[in-house]
């Protein structure tokens, strides 16, 4: 009786039915639309964050900053030797560590060996600059007149002036990040995808190999097989990789201990990459590095993402605040709206209630008909309500918008020219990637729960709408309910 009463009365109004239905399919289609979008600022944040220390990391360990005028090392000399007849081209390499700030490798250990750490691993990430060029000789030309140039004049005690000469030099500055090829889980490396040749073996930590990043190798015609020099090192390339989000932390990848050699850095390295064994204590397990490890700078990946800025934070904050905000109010609006248009049902179904009531109907089976009633209504929505949210989440997805993320410097941090305290604030690949900004495409995935509590609120909204039909429909009486034409 009471699903054959229900049917007949949702046909005979389907009009008012779909009025409410579709109040709540706007609400619930805009908090699932809202949502994914969000869902979707998180993981393109993820992509940033991911890209300056890779994949897994959930913090970074580098050399604290050194008090203004002590251990200043940020000027260095470049020392050019000129090679072969004069005139002739002339080329050297100076290979820095970034940021001149360095830790001992046994501090990979000692973080290893703390509280709550899964995982560490070792990196030096290192600039080179390589110098290419000639010196031009300068020629002699006689005095004038034949007399005798002063002393202290150009050309000496009696010699005419030097005219002509100089040099000719071209710089050219690249990165590259020794990576611990016995633990290739960590690192910066991770967030690239290998997409020609292989990664490094484990047994290559003294080989003089080399991955390159895909966007270097095209600007400088690099490929598998073939080799490139460093500092007078030839290293076979034996991968090229692409970085996820299209920066990579460094142009060139080889073995840690390669890296050390070149720059003169035994046993140090630049950063720390730490995996927590529980993503719940991140925060205990960086108070008890920096409790325990003096002289080090601790940055987790929430650090950093306050640092991150452009077109993708702004979204992110509109979507947060904005836009969860009209979300809560558009459903506000559409339960009282499903609420009041119930009521006014109820009001308008005086006259059919009260003939039930005289013919035996308890005020309990009146209101349980129209809360009934509503939550099929309610029920209905949501089905459109996630159809248009679906829809809307796939169309963010399918235009994906682009969005620029630019990392800034965060506070406390190594040394170097990033004052961040960040993956390698202390002279890690962030601070190649710093300055750089990163174009993220935005999707909008839905998540099953996303989709269940769009169903939620649809049952919501139907109980609500009930509520306010049922409650008007209980204090109807009989005999006054018939006395009332409808």
């Amino acid at each position: 009786m009471f699903f054959t009463y229900l049917r007949r009365e949702l046909r005979r109004r389907r009009k008012a039915a779909l009025v409410v239905a579709s109040g709540l399919a706007l609400g619930i289609a805009l908090v699932i639309v809202v949502s994914s979008v969000s869902s979707g600022m998180s993981q393109a944040q993820d992509k940033v964050l991911q890209s300056l220390y890779g994949l897994g990391t959930d913090m970074t360990v580098t050399k604290a900053a050194a008090p203004p005028g002590e251990g200043d090392t940020s000027r260095r000399r470049f020392e050019f030797d000129a090679d072969g007849d004069t005139g002739a081209e002339q080329s050297s390499d100076r290979v820095m560590v970034q940021g001149f700030q360095t830790l001992a490798s046994s501090t990979v250990t000692e973080v290893g060996g703390q509280n709550g750490v899964d995982e560490a691993v070792g990196g030096l990430s290192l600039t080179v600059l390589k110098v290419n060029g000639e010196f031009k000789p300068g020629e002699i030309a006689p005095p004038q007149g034949g007399g005798r140039t002063g002393q202290g004049g150009a050309g000496g005690s009696g010699g005419g002036q030097v005219r002509g000469g100089g040099a000719a030099f071209d710089v050219d500055s690249y990165s590259v990040f020794g990576t611990d090829v016995a633990a290739p889980a960590l690192g910066p490396l991770t967030s690239s995808k290998i997409t020609a040749g292989r990664t490094f073996k484990s047994t290559e930590t003294d080989t003089a190999v080399a991955v390159v990043d895909s966007a270097y190798a095209k600007e400088k015609s690099l490929a598998v097989g073939k080799t490139v020099t460093i500092s007078g090192t030839k290293f076979s390339i034996v991968g090229v990789a692409t970085a996820d989000s299209g920066d990579s932390a460094a142009n060139l990848y080889i073995p840690l201990k390669k890296a050390q050699t070149l720059a003169d850095s035994k046993d140090k390295v630049t950063t720390v990459y730490v995996k927590a064994a529980d993503s719940q204590q991140i925060d205990s397990v960086k108070s008890a590095i920096q409790k325990n490890i003096p002289d080090t700078t601790v940055t987790t990946s929430a650090d950093l993402a306050g640092t991150v800025s452009g077109s993708l934070s702004t979204a992110s904050d509109l979507a947060t605040t904005v836009g969860r905000w009209l979300s809560v109010a558009v459903l506000i609006a559409a339960f009282l709206v499903a609420g009041l248009l119930t009521s006014s049902a109820v009001s308008r179904r005086v006259r059919e209630f009260g003939t039930l009531k005289a013919l035996g109907w308890k005020s309990g089976r009146v209101t349980r008909q129209v809360v009934g009633e509503a939550l099929v209504n309610g029920l209905l929505g949501g089905v459109l309500g996630i159809a248009l949210g679906l829809g809307g989440a796939y169309l963010v997805t399918a235009i994906s918008p682009t969005l620029t993320a630019q990392l800034g410097a965060a506070g406390g941090g190594g040394g170097g020219g990033f004052a961040g305290g960040g993956p390698g604030g202390g002279g890690g690949p962030v601070r190649q990637t710093a300055s750089k900004a990163l174009d993220i495409a935005l999707t909008a995935p839905v998540s099953v729960s996303t989709i269940g509590i769009a169903v939620g609120l649809a049952v919501a909204g139907g109980l609500i709408a009930g509520g306010f039909g049922g409650w008007r429909a209980s204090r109807l009486r009989p005999a006054d309910a018939l006395r009332r034409v409808e």
